[in-house]
């Protein structure tokens, strides 16, 4: 008689498997086709193994379109910067919440639950920053707009506080002394690895990914983050591709440019980064989303 319990552990590993070739295989895909020639992969389609390899897409990324890395540097920058202000207002807006006894505490809960059904629309919200702050064509406009706090992190992290630092903790350490503010930074926050490294991860990706508000609020060069970059080569390479005077001056000079690979070259190039810095965060990630979410 076969046992039930290795029977279930290799249908759950065959399962698991399965997952992650799901997620691995379109990557795959997506890095071999970044370096196949233009001509055979138009001709022949998508494969696995490449019938001549070409790296021109990346070659007009690295080299002939402009300072990816000045994008990549102000993209890190912008990340790193944003996510540090996003997580310290999550947190100065969460733990007052989670804690029963302040006052007025149902009304800022309104507050932060009405921000997820309603806002002001596109419009409202561009002659605002750009009339009334005047964060057109500065560090500020890929900073502030949609990313600096948003109502469902500060939910996430307002119920880990309520649900796993026990008020026995923050009581011994009233008694001890402790005002909020040292209560928060000596005993909460320590206490509270998981989800800020969580929170980190997913509001990092966010900026990270972020090109809308480069898109509408930034027209300088110099000021692209590498999506706004990114985004803009391929608008100008499928401009090219579409004029036909632009693509004949090109084909005159024996350059052929790779329009389809390029896409998956960008592609690759906007989550290279991102795929490299998640198996650091994974553990706390998977943790954190495990006993930060709603318990029932």
């Amino acid at each position: 008689m076969v046992d039930r319990g290795k029977s279930f552990q290799v249908v759950a590993n065959l399962i698991m498997v399965l997952l992650v070739l799901f997620c691995l295989v379109p990557f795959v895909l997506l890095i071999v086709s970044s370096i196949t020639q233009e001509n055979s992969l138009v001709r022949n389609g998508y494969s696995f193994i490449p019938e001549k390899i070409d790296f021109s897409a990346y070659k007009y990324l690295l080299v002939d379109s402009g300072s990816i890395v000045r994008g990549y540097i102000l993209s890190a920058i912008v990340t790193v910067v944003g996510t540090v202000l996003n997580l310290t207002l999550t947190t100065l807006f969460a733990y007052p919440l989670s804690r029963r006894d302040l006052p007025g505490r149902g009304v800022l809960a309104f507050f932060l639950f009405f921000t997820m059904l309603f806002n002001g629309g596109l419009v409202p919200s561009y002659i605002m920053w750009t009339q009334m702050f005047h964060i057109k064509n500065t560090i500020a406009a890929l900073l502030f707009p949609n990313l600096m706090m948003g109502a469902f992190y500060v939910i996430m992290m307002r119920t880990y506080f309520t649900t796993n630092i026990p008020d026995a903790v923050i009581e011994a350490a009233r008694i001890d002394g402790a005002g909020e503010l040292r209560i928060l930074l000596r005993v909460v926050m320590p206490m509270s690895v998981p989800i800020i490294v969580t929170l980190a991860l997913l509001v990092g990706l966010g900026y990270w990914n972020d090109w809308l508000n480069g898109l509408y609020y930034i027209n300088e060069d110099r000021l692209y983050s590498i999506q706004v970059l990114l985004n803009k080569m391929l608008m100008d390479v499928q401009f090219l591709m579409s004029n036909t005077s632009a693509a004949q001056s090109l084909q005159g000079q024996d350059f052929t440019l790779p329009s389809t690979g390029i896409k998956m070259a960008v592609a690759v190039m906007g989550a290279l980064p991102v795929l490299v810095i998640y198996p650091f965060f994974q553990k706390y990630f998977v943790k954190g989303i495990i006993i930060g979410a709603v318990k029932g």
